[in-house]
């Protein structure tokens, strides 16, 4: 690859199509017609910009950026925050809008954290977070981590509580929860490797200010 060319970690899922849109606006999608084929392939070359593109969790975005396989990336403020990896934030798309929250069930009779009893039982998919959430209001937690579904540990008597993401809260409420309070705020950003920030300074930073531009054209700001 060239050095004016691009490895991108683009994420897996809900955030995927928003991203790959905001893409196309750029040098890094520009003039590109056929991206059906970015969401079946891991690992791809598109020969009109010379850019290379893998596909990963948004959960795992973080790791390829750190560790140079990927100069650049796209994934949410929650896992950036959650893994603390060694990259540069550089850039919030204000794509994907969600909450992290602490959600309680409907009929838990302590609505403010910071009056819970020490030990409560917390489960989660951001095991850092929590702990520091919860470290902050000195309060001693038992974190216990899952990979999904977290609203089914009170339901199971796994916890008492869960901390989660969330966008539209019904989720939660048809799990019989409400949030009581907002850990972190999120939408999608752009990380950036710290060595790739310096060799590849040009193309990077032609890419921040095109999706810089774009952000403050649609919100109406000036630069």
């Amino acid at each position: 690859m060239s050095v004016n060319n691009l490895k991108v970690a683009l994420p897996k899922g809900r955030l995927f199509q928003d991203v790959v849109e905001k893409c196309r606006e750029t040098n890094l999608l520009a003039g590109e017609e056929n991206l059906s084929r970015l969401s079946r392939k891991l690992v791809q070359v598109f020969p009109q910009t010379g850019h290379l593109f893998l596909l990963a969790k948004p959960v795992d975005v973080p790791a390829y950026v750190e560790h140079g396989a990927a100069d650049i990336g796209f994934t949410g403020k929650d896992i950036i925050a959650e893994k603390e990896r060694e990259l540069y934030e550089v850039l919030d798309l204000g794509l994907g809008a969600c909450q992290l929250v602490v959600a309680v069930p409907e009929d838990f009779p302590v609505s403010d954290p910071a009056e819970m009893p020490d030990n409560i039982r917390v489960a989660t998919s951001y095991p850092g977070l929590t702990a520091r959430y919860f470290q902050e209001l000195g309060i001693k937690a038992e974190i216990i981590e899952l990979g999904g579904s977290v609203e089914l540990a009170p339901q199971v008597d796994l916890s008492d509580i869960i901390v989660d993401i969330t966008s539209t809260g019904t989720t939660l409420r048809e799990n019989g929860l409400k949030p009581v309070a907002q850990v972190l705020s999120s939408t999608v950003r752009l990380v950036v490797n710290r060595i790739s920030y310096k060799t590849k300074s040009d193309s990077i930073a032609r890419i921040i200010n095109q999706m810089a531009e774009l952000k403050s054209e649609k919100t109406g700001c000036s630069a």
